[in-house]
């Protein structure tokens, strides 16, 4: 075996090759049959030698199949491999030996197919391949012209027409024609599926028929799609018609909801077809936003604007209204009437479950307090309806009690105006709530209150002789009370014969009474008489004067 890039002949691959022997990188040939690991030959099938190879440097040609490839020597004048010896290397896959151009070659492992430009593949592991270097078939004839393949046609962009390579299905002609008519040496673009293949290629009626439905039907499925998007996202949302039918539905609107949430509990109940559309009839009507909570009863599979103009109607409303200055017994027998229940149910829920309904800490911290939820039912409107228990109601009321009052901030306001506690604070409230005839005079009142509850009061001796504490122990609301009856009456509730504020509220005032408890005037007041016996209450700071306003009072009950 020679020596690779100097021998005259191709040997098969052997662990020998210099490659790997001393005759490799820097060293001599191994000898024959010599291992260049421990002195052993190695047992290899026989396969020629092969190195990969994608050209020829220098020279612009590039061998075919089997054709010995022109080598370049090494630099080395010495001619030895590697560095200082024969050195065996390449350019882009050309084999170098270190010198100048010898006109010495060495074979190519893998050879080039001439039609193929990306190079044919070399023969199979362990087999056999000859080698032609330096004989007459090294640079072999030309084949036969039967044989010749022509080279492929170039490739463009272009769309050939019927006539130029066009599938007859497109261009109208028979199917028949479609062919790849392997003979005629004409290759056209299957030649890239593979060459030779000659199958008869057609497209019968029921694949294009097959096509034909399914391309529709894709048409058909975008533009459904593309419709229901169009209707979604533009069209006008799903409504009913009219005012809905004779069926009636009662609902709950939670406080605080909008009308994305109120259109949501209206949908699911049945009465409008969609959210968005009373989202739209709401936005539409100028009162829409004035929607409070509570109870409605509407009619089933309405029109969104008919929902909405029924809702602002406040005979939909199904709420129970507390109105301001209520005392907790009418509140009570209310709820019956609502739920439907026997007389006296509630209050009889309320006196056995009033620790169990929310009230503040502060509440009913006097063991005279006649019921403990006085002053806890806050003025509102509630959704109150059959089927719901008297606990639920009564403890919504309390809930709304309690965050108003932590809201203005009784239990911190207690000490500013020399009170107990924040329960005294609400007292006055109420004290004020009963007393005062329009919300103009509340603050005077609340002031004639805290006047007479002073240490110095030496006009009333810090009593506050109110008749409203007095018909609230009798249950009653009498304004002619006789003296003998008030004086021999000694409940705590009774502001004539004691002294300070009653033990608890003695109704549930609203939000003026509240604030003008938190903030009095400070004009002097300290009596006031309802001159007209009705509405109308007019204040004085002296003795002299409430007696003058007495007159008045008694002029116009005895008319």
């Amino acid at each position: 075996m020679t020596e690779y890039g100097r021998g005259a002949g191709s040997e098969p691959w052997h662990p020998e090759d210099p490659l790997y022997g001393d005759g490799g990188w820097g060293g001599q040939q191994a000898g024959a049959g010599q291992s260049p690991y421990g002195g052993q030959p190695g047992h290899y099938p026989q396969q020629p030698q092969q190195s990969q190879q994608y050209g020829e440097w220098g020279t612009g040609q590039q061998p075919a199949y089997g054709q010995p490839q022109q080598q370049s020597p090494g630099y080395d004048p010495q001619q030895q491999g590697g560095y200082g010896g024969q050195q065996t290397g390449g350019y882009d896959g050309q084999q170098y030996d270190g010198g100048w151009d010898t006109g010495q070659h060495a074979p190519m492992p893998y050879g080039a197919d001439a039609v193929d430009p990306y190079g044919g593949q070399g023969g199979a592991y362990g087999g056999e391949q000859q080698d032609y270097y330096r004989t007459s078939d090294a640079y072999p004839p030309p084949e036969p012209p039967a044989r010749r393949r022509p080279a492929p046609e170039p490739e463009t962009d272009w769309d050939p027409g019927p006539d130029q390579g066009e599938h007859a299905f497109f261009a109208g002609g028979d199917d028949d024609d479609d062919r790849d008519d392997e003979g005629s040496g004409r290759r056209g673009r299957g030649d890239r599926r593979g060459r030779g293949s000659g199958t008869k290629k057609r497209r019968s009626g029921c694949a294009c028929l097959l096509v034909v439905l399914v391309f529709g039907g894709g048409i058909g499925g975008v533009g459904y799609f593309g419709y229901q998007f169009y209707q979604d996202r533009f069209g006008p949302a799903p409504d009913y018609a009219g005012n809905g039918t004779s069926e009636k539905v009662t609902v709950e609107i939670p406080k605080g909801a909008g009308g994305y949430e109120i259109g949501q509990v209206l949908k699911r109940a049945g009465i409008v077809k969609s959210v968005d559309a009373f989202v739209a009839a709401q936005t539409e009507n100028p009162d829409g936003n004035t929607i409070q909570a509570g109870v409605y009863t509407l009619n089933a599979k309405m029109s969104a604007a008919a929902a909405v103009e029924l809702m602002l109607n406040p005979k939909s409303r199904n709420n129970l209204i507390i109105p301001e200055g209520r005392r907790n017994s009418w509140v009570y027998a209310e709820i019956d009437k609502r739920l439907e229940l026997r007389k006296g149910t509630t209050a009889g829920v309320a006196k056995k479950e009033w620790k169990s309904l929310g009230l503040p800490d502060w509440a009913n911290n006097n063991k005279d307090i006649k019921d403990p939820l006085e002053g806890f039912l806050y003025p509102s409107a509630y959704p109150v309806a059959k089927g719901m228990k008297p606990e639920f109601v009564l403890k919504a009321m309390v809930q709304q009690a309690t965050e108003k009052y932590e809201e203005l901030g009784l239990k911190e306001k207690a000490d500013d105006l020399n009170l107990k506690n924040p329960l005294q604070v609400l007292t006055v409230a109420s004290l004020v709530q009963a007393e005062g005839k329009t919300h103009d005079d509340y603050r005077k009142m609340a002031e004639v209150v805290y006047n007479r509850l002073k240490p110095t009061n030496t006009e009333t001796y810090q009593l506050l002789q109110f008749d409203s504490t007095f018909n609230y122990l009798k249950g009653e609301s009498n304004i002619h009370i006789s003296e003998s009856e008030i004086n021999s009456n000694q409940d705590p509730y009774n502001t004539y014969t004691q002294k300070g504020l009653p033990p608890g509220p003695i109704d549930n005032p609203g939000e003026d009474a509240l604030e003008a408890a938190l903030n009095p005037t400070d004009d002097g007041w300290l009596y006031f008489v309802a001159t007209d016996g009705m509405s109308k209450t007019e204040f004085a700071k002296t003795h002299a004067e409430f007696l003058k306003l007495k007159e008045k009072f008694d002029a116009s009950t005895k008319q």
